[in-house]
């Protein structure tokens, strides 16, 4: 029987740190070597300070920002709890929840034309989307422009230059990161800055 247990034990071991050990610290070196920034989380500095990830949507809710999607990951924007509220489209308070931020998102931006963007209203899947589609993005623009005073074309300039066009051309759609946006929207006109991640 102990012959018959050797070579299971030792193919056991073998695998184990062929896969638990080996495989992921090449990947991971490798990783770090070829695409650093991008392995270290994709996180934005300004003035040696860390305020995002381009990875991870945060709860910008001033008048003075792109604001994101809403989010239903923990109590919103939780990176350790991404996920959606598995509200279906037939449930009564998904129904509620959409009415109260059409409401508040008309009320806030008045000179914003059309109706308010679906993208605005409904979480992501994961919660943690920090993107938004390029119309969604400049529908923000005339409340963005009003509230730190610039024009509303240096706005949406802001927003053209930050929109990414579809993977290898071919793959998702066009989308704009909103952390990036804001950053540069405070270098041009401070209306308080990013204060703390987040706000």
């Amino acid at each position: 029987m102990l012959k018959d247990l050797r070579p299971a034990v030792s193919l056991l071991v073998v695998m184990t740190v062929l896969t638990g050990l080996v495989y992921p610290l090449t990947v991971t070196g490798l990783a770090g070597l070829l695409f650093p920034w991008q392995a270290a989380g994709s996180l934005v500095e300004r003035g040696g300070t860390t305020v995002g990830s381009t990875l991870i949507a945060q709860p910008f809710t001033r008048p003075d920002h792109l604001q994101p999607r809403p989010s239903a990951a923990g109590e919103g924007y939780d990176a350790a709890s991404s996920g959606a509220s598995n509200l279906g489209p037939t449930s009564k308070a998904l129904v509620e929840r959409v009415a109260a931020r059409v409401a508040a998102l008309r009320a806030a931006n008045p000179d914003s034309p059309g109706v308010v963007p679906a993208e605005l209203v409904t979480a992501s899947g994961s919660g943690l989307d920090p993107h938004l589609s390029p119309a969604t993005a400049l529908w923000q623009a005339p409340r963005i422009a009003k509230a730190r005073g610039l024009p509303l074309d240096t706005v949406r300039a802001v927003i053209e230059r930050h929109t990414e066009g579809r993977q290898w051309g071919l793959l998702g759609e066009p989308r704009v990161n909103v952390l990036l946006v804001n950053l540069e929207l405070d270098g041009l006109a401070p209306a308080g800055g990013l204060a703390r991640i987040g706000q």
